[in-house]
């Protein structure tokens, strides 16, 4: 992060979220999607999945917006992500957001 997205984020006008890219595909896999599926389900691209996951270099931090649109597709908690702990019951018991009838 540069100066400027540090002071940006201080001021409020560009949130930071902590995204633990082995978490992201361990909650990919345990919903049973591949990248595709879960791209075409949060309205991200192939790419910018690849690049949260860590196998492509990130560009900048990610989005609230990002989380918010993986939290709805995966169903979980937006703070399901950091991976600061382990995952359990409640972080699947998320309503918010679109329902789909894959799963």
């Amino acid at each position: 992060m540069n100066l400027s997205q540090l002071v940006d984020h201080l001021q409020g006008t560009t949130p930071m979220t902590a995204i633990s890219p082995d978490r992201l595909i361990e909650l990919r896999k345990l919903r049973g999607l591949g990248r595709p599926k879960l791209a075409k389900l949060s309205g991200l691209s192939e790419r910018q999945i690849a690049r949260l996951e860590g196998a492509l270099p990130m560009k900048d931090a990610p989005s609230a917006k990002m989380l918010t649109q993986l939290s709805d597709a995966l169903r979980v908690e937006p703070g399901a992500f950091s991976g600061d702990a382990p995952l359990t019951d409640s972080d699947f018991d998320f309503t918010h957001g679109k329902s789909c009838s894959c799963c």
